[in-house]
């Protein structure tokens, strides 16, 4: 049996010339502004445009392009790797296919129908599902797929919060930035991408999925009396965002002489989000607010037991019904007020 993986990313700008038209790409999501086509594409090209030096100029403190899809390509090569020794049997294949820059979801659909595979299995690399990520991702997918002809039996895993691989992985990871700091105190920020508070409202998944991640991680540390808290980075515009923010939590960390250990629960790869914002500006911010010492946790990457863990994702699609919907296993679906979720 062939099994086409589809690993899906948000995707970064490949050179300082591609940077305007990825944020175009990007505001021109109907999950990213809610607002009549006619409306959204113009107001997409505007934002773009007025957003583009300051994207270039964090772009170039890390090179001039995203490091997002060398780091999936790699995820994509360990996670073939890992599945291939589990199931000798099956050829896998793994694809990346990015939802704001390339390789987008046509050109990941074209390569899949060219292999021609006997089961296809749609793989988020956003552990926390929200409709302006893994569902946008997916129900992009599934336009290109239609597009490409792709008749092949597809299944979604929809999110993994709390999946065993990510929790051993982050836990290992925090452990050994926990071993820089000493006998000082601290505290352990979990700092993930934020959103407005209206996407939440209307029933978006993902800050009590965040949540879950966090308390997961914690009781995985098994540290007693853990000093640790949630935070939202990344704000942009005017409206009210989900709180509290990683700034406000540094700032306070600074007021109470704790150290800190920030660990990206959200994210799991480099990007500018990690390499800029959390490794030079929060950490200058951090410097100014008087936090002793300031440890940021690296993405959990290529880490095995993170890689293992994606793999049991994916042998858990397989072991269904070939169209399923299936998630890390530790809910059925999301609680109610979160009706967005994809299991509903």
């Amino acid at each position: 049996m062939k099994v086409a993986i589809v690993l899906f990313n948000l995707g970064g700008p490949d050179s300082p010339g591609a940077v305007e038209a990825f944020l175009r790409n990007l505001f021109t999501d109907p999950a990213i502004i809610g607002a009549p086509g006619f409306i959204r594409r113009p107001l997409a090209r505007f934002i773009a445009r007025r957003r583009a030096p300051v994207a270039r100029e964090i772009y170039g403190r890390i090179g001039g392009r995203s490091p997002i899809l060398p780091q999936t390509e790699a995820q994509a090569r360990a996670l073939e790797h890992t599945l291939a020794e589990r199931k000798p049997d099956t050829a896998f294949r793994a694809f990346v296919s990015m939802r704001y820059w390339h390789p987008l979801s046509d050109a990941a659909a074209a390569a899949v129908k060219a292999w021609n595979p006997d089961r296809i299995v749609l793989l988020p690399l956003y552990p926390q599902m929200s409709t302006t990520t893994s569902e946008s991702s997916v129900k992009d997918w599934f336009v290109s797929a239609a597009r490409a002809g792709i008749r092949s039996p597809t299944g979604v895993v929809c999110c993994y919060p709390t999946q065993s691989g990510f929790i051993e992985a982050a836990a290992g990871l925090i452990r050994q930035s926990l071993a820089k700091v000493g006998d000082q105190p601290y505290r352990l920020l979990f700092s993930a991408h934020g959103l407005p508070e209206k996407v939440i409202r209307r029933g978006d998944p993902y800050q009590w999925q965040v949540e879950q991640s966090a308390q997961a991680v914690v009781h995985q540390l098994a540290l007693p009396d853990l000093d640790w808290s949630i935070c939202y980075q990344s704000r942009v515009g005017p409206l009210k965002w989900i709180g509290p923010s990683t700034d406000s939590e540094i700032q306070r960390a600074g007021r109470d002489s704790k150290a800190i250990v920030l660990f990206p629960v959200a994210f799991v790869s480099e990007h500018s989000e990690t390499l800029v914002e959390l490794d030079i500006e929060y950490r200058e911010l951090a410097h100014k607010a008087g936090v002793p010492a300031f440890h940021r946790v690296e993405t959990v990457g290529i880490n095995d037991a993170f890689i293992a863990g994606l793999a049991s994702l994916v042998e858990g699609v397989l072991a269904r019904p070939d169209s399923s919907i299936v998630n890390d296993g530790s809910f059925t679906a999301c609680p109610a007020p979160h009706i967005r979720c994809l299991l509903r």
